[in-house]
């Protein structure tokens, strides 16, 4: 009999024990958090890497207004790239593309198009099972050739 009560009170203590809570719940929980966490991290180093894009392009193209043609123009643009295209935050360089050419319509507008290989930024190998964005970022700048 003293066998069984023994037994009962050990049952009503082990229920009541809240000691390990806080590790269990830590252990459910933080898996989840962890993606959460890098995810953010990986689109906020995409996103920026596509911001420095979009600006690379419009600073070019405001480079290039000063041209009085549109070889003049796309030279502008070349030097501006290859003097300054490094210094933006996530951008390589060399993995940088452009094209820039007044707008086919009228010529009224110079158009000027950057396009980025993003696949050596660290975000690819954070969650290879998951979709990503394109590893190509493009974007482009318009901007009216000869004043208003």
């Amino acid at each position: 009999m003293v066998h069984n009560l023994t037994s009962k009170a050990q049952r009503r203590q082990f229920r009541t024990d809240n000691s390990g809570t806080s590790a269990i719940e830590f252990a459910l929980l933080s898996p989840i958090f962890m993606l959460l966490l890098l995810g953010m991290v990986a689109y906020g180093i995409y996103f920026g890497a596509a911001n420095s894009i979009q600006q690379i392009a419009a600073d070019a193209a405001r480079t290039a207004i000063a041209g009085v043609n549109q070889t003049e123009r796309q030279t502008l643009v070349a030097s501006y790239l290859t003097n300054n295209a490094g210094g933006y935050p996530f951008v390589d360089a060399s993995k940088l593309t452009y094209q820039a050419n007044d707008s086919v319509a009228d010529g009224s507008q110079f158009v000027v198009s950057v396009s980025y290989d993003a696949r050596n930024l660290p975000i690819w190998n954070l969650f290879p099972g998951v979709a990503m964005p394109g590893t190509t970022i493009r974007r482009q700048s318009t901007i009216r050739v000869g004043g208003i």
